[in-house]
């Protein structure tokens, strides 16, 4: 029976998805799987389960700034919680799309690229400068970059994904898909890495 590919979706603003981006493609090969990275944006999915950013809450703001730093020492991430955040990421995950309708691989690759420049060096995603300049680091002319963010037709790939996210449960990042067993948040490591080892349970 052939092993179906993980499905990955994530938000370049989410610190858990950029933990949760850094060990997925090894786990997922230690089991004999690929890894579908799918792009997506938070707003649309909090929108969709009528949820707000844990760090919009008080009482819980404190404390998920401080979970996201533990996160990533107990995963042996480097992080530092970017001055701006969170962010605005549609035209970072426009860029995405249109690379995945490319080669899946490079979609990755700039998801990997971008989610660490954010996360460790604090460069700022919604920023069109900044953006273009990750952009020509990846290898992808600047001014190209900010055509394919403009297109009516990458705006509407996003929102194409991002509702067929929402239709099919996800309300979160990271979020994945396992076999068609949904698990949500970078905690879920231990199950599903259960799950890829002996099956159901």
């Amino acid at each position: 029976m052939q092993k179906t590919a993980i499905d990955f979706y994530f938000d370049f603003s989410s610190p858990y998805s950029y933990i949760a981006s850094e060990w997925i493609e090894a786990l997922a090969a230690r089991h004999g799987r690929t890894v579908s990275w799918k792009a997506i944006l938070l707003g649309v999915t909090f929108q969709a389960a009528e949820l707000r950013s844990p760090v919009s809450h008080p009482i819980k703001r404190e404390y998920s700034l401080l979970d996201f730093e533990r996160s990533a020492r107990f995963a042996g991430v480097p992080f530092k919680l970017p001055e701006k955040f969170p962010i605005a990421t549609q035209n970072a995950a426009r860029l995405f799309w249109w690379l995945h309708d490319k080669a899946a691989t490079s979609a990755a690759s700039w998801a990997r690229h971008a989610l660490r420049r954010y996360f460790t060096r604090g460069i700022d995603l919604s920023d069109a400068a900044s953006l273009k300049m990750l952009a020509v680091e990846f290898g992808i002319d600047a001014g190209e970059a900010e055509s394919v963010w403009s297109d009516p037709r990458w705006k509407a790939r996003l929102k194409e994904v991002c509702d067929q996210a929402v239709a099919h449960g996800v309300f979160g990042a990271p979020f994945f898909f396992v076999d068609g067993e949904p698990f949500w948040g970078n905690d879920r490591r231990a199950q599903i890495e259960r799950w890829l080892e002996s099956g159901p349970f």
